[in-house]
């Protein structure tokens, strides 16, 4: 593990707000250079102050709003109005206070019902948003991700048959333990973007966070560590109680 690969900060609000001027500084950069910023978000609890901070009126003015589309990691198969939906989450902390355009959020469409469809159509609509060719993967400028305290990450779930997808965006990941599907962007089209920044808070987190960091290679039994980004760079931002088992 490189040192320059983590950050070690307080609690959860410091991990959120370094998060947030992560996506500054990348989006304003894609702004610069595409005159667009592609970022996808996490789901899960861990990003409900990030969102609330860009929505803020500390951070909502540094960045062009209307060139910013919004993506999803994962996605329980839910409806779009369910409280376990990743997407509900991000538009009542996110999208509405901020006023985003409909046409500028890509989410799972999931009311859809059958999580194979949904995945189908998902993939084809970051096919059509990134003019992508047969085989080709996207590159997202920002992937936001979190990690569960199985090593999983968006979901990507231990010894699930998505570890191994290689030819496909996004699937309807078949998970045992939950007994459901999870809709998730595969390992090609996580590993592709220009950065990627994992968010890790709290001390239940703690021993898994050091098994995936300096622990052996299993990605089978520890999904994050197969984050790895292809041309890209890798952050994780975790606060101290998630960090408090770790040697470097």
């Amino acid at each position: 593990m490189k040192s320059d690969r983590i950050r070690v900060l307080s609690d959860l609000s410091a991990v959120s707000r370094a998060g947030a001027e992560e996506f500054l500084t990348v989006g304003n950069r894609a702004i610069g250079r595409e005159d667009r910023f592609a970022v996808a978000l996490a789901g899960g609890s861990t990003p409900r102050e990030l969102h609330r901070l860009l929505a803020g009126d500390e951070f909502r003015g540094e960045i062009d709003w209307s060139k910013v589309f919004f993506f999803f990691g994962d996605e329980r198969d839910v409806s779009p109005d369910s409280i376990q939906s990743n997407f509900l989450m991000a538009k009542e902390t996110l999208f509405d206070p901020l006023e985003i355009a409909p046409e500028n959020i890509n989410r799972w469409p999931t009311e859809i019902l059958d999580p194979i469809e949904t995945a189908g159509c998902y993939q084809k609509r970051i096919i059509q948003f990134f003019e992508l060719q047969t085989g080709q993967f996207p590159r997202f400028d920002l992937i936001f991700l979190g990690m569960g305290d199985d090593g999983h990450t968006a979901s990507l779930f231990p010894h699930t048959e998505a570890l191994s997808e290689t030819e496909k965006i996004a699937v309807a990941n078949p998970v045992e333990k939950l007994d459901s599907y999870r809709l998730t962007l595969t390992y090609p089209a996580i590993n592709g973007a220009v950065k990627l920044v994992f968010l890790v808070s709290g001390e239940k987190k703690a021993k898994t966070l050091t098994q995936v960091l300096e622990g052996d290679y299993q990605p089978d039994r520890f999904p994050s560590q197969a984050v790895k980004p292809s041309d890209g760079d890798l952050l994780w931002l975790v606060d101290e109680a998630a960090a408090a088992l770790l040697k470097g």
